[in-house]
């Protein structure tokens, strides 16, 4: 396991480590399993490190803490919005879903905080009336 991190988030699963790093490694390009066995995983996806534990169900994940990914395009947004809303996700509102473990993601686009903090107040105030009216990010409709 790369030693990079000092920092990395845990994430307590309900005994499937295995089926989510099977799923996160089809979802994400850059993803590498740097070891995995009966009780914990740790891997790496886009850059960010991570340990997984089969830690049954005593917990579970909510929207306190999610993963938020920059998205180049629109073509990026969808295709992480589709992947982790499938076989069991769900869609939140502006940007925000959980995938079929219940671990919460934001999916939003680079530009966001451009279109948000646009000098001209009417087209700042557009874009967050727009974003304020999505589930998956449009970036077309955010000027």
């Amino acid at each position: 396991m790369p030693a990079n991190s000092k920092v990395k988030p845990f994430l307590w699963f309900n005994n499937n480590v295995q089926e989510a790093v099977d799923f996160y490694a089809t979802v994400f390009k850059d993803f590498t399993l740097h070891s995995i066995n009966p009780m914990t995983a740790e891997f790496t996806l886009l850059g960010q490190e991570f340990i997984a534990l089969n830690g049954g169900p005593q917990f579970t994940f909510n929207q306190s803490v999610s993963f938020f990914i920059s998205c180049a395009d629109q073509d990026e947004i969808d295709f992480y919005w589709n992947a982790l809303t499938a076989d069991g996700g769900s869609e939140g509102r502006c940007g925000w879903l959980k995938d079929k473990f219940g671990l919460s993601w934001q999916v939003v686009p680079a530009e966001l905080g451009a279109h948000l903090g646009n000098p001209d107040p009417e087209k700042a105030a557009y874009a967050m009336q727009a974003m304020m009216g999505m589930n998956k990010f449009v970036i077309s409709e955010l000027y």
